[in-house]
């Protein structure tokens, strides 16, 4: 029988989803953990809770729970909780824009966020993904050209973004100086 805590325990963690999202689980998870509670929890407490808790807890978790717990959730070690939590209903726009922004966010959440239209609506977004070394370069091109000149003009001298994103920034910038 496989650890209930092992990190790379994907296909249980895709099962129990589909569960939680079809209404038909039996996990249980602290109210408080989904409900936003009314006073700030202690993240050192929070954080040593829900690492105690099973893969399934945590998948149900990913899926309902609160700001906090999404915040834990966000960088556990088993890959399959943090793109779970990107599917939780009540994840806003602001963390979205703080994960974007986040160099040590996974490069796997990065390119779930740039193929999401929801979310690239926003142009905040969007910048922070183009300047984020770890968003995969074709998802950052595509959204390189929705970006004001100001912004393009700023990551063509940028050392903090790859470089085939300052040269296409480059070339753009030429190519409208050119009309």
């Amino acid at each position: 029988m496989p650890d209930p805590k092992s990190p790379d325990d994907g296909a249980e963690a895709i099962a129990v989803a589909e569960q939680v999202v079809a209404g038909t689980d039996s996990i249980s998870v602290p109210i408080d953990l989904v409900d936003e509670p009314p006073a700030p929890v202690p993240e050192k407490a929070l954080w040593a809770r829900i690492r105690t808790m099973t893969v399934a807890e945590k998948v149900k978790l990913a899926l309902k729970g609160n700001k906090d717990a999404r915040a834990i959730l966000l960088r556990d070690a088993n890959k399959i909780i943090p793109r779970l939590v990107l599917q939780n209903p009540r994840i806003s726009e602001d963390e979205i824009l703080v994960l974007s922004k986040d160099r040590n966010t996974d490069d796997e959440v990065l390119r779930m966020i740039a193929e999401s239209r929801e979310w690239t609506k926003s142009y905040a977004v969007r910048a922070a993904l183009v300047e984020n070394a770890r968003t995969p370069v074709g998802k950052a091109l595509k959204l390189l050209v929705t970006l004001g000149e100001r912004e393009i003009s700023r990551l063509a001298r940028s050392k903090n973004v790859p470089n085939v994103i300052v040269i296409q920034a480059r070339r753009i910038l030429f190519h409208a100086r050119q009309r």
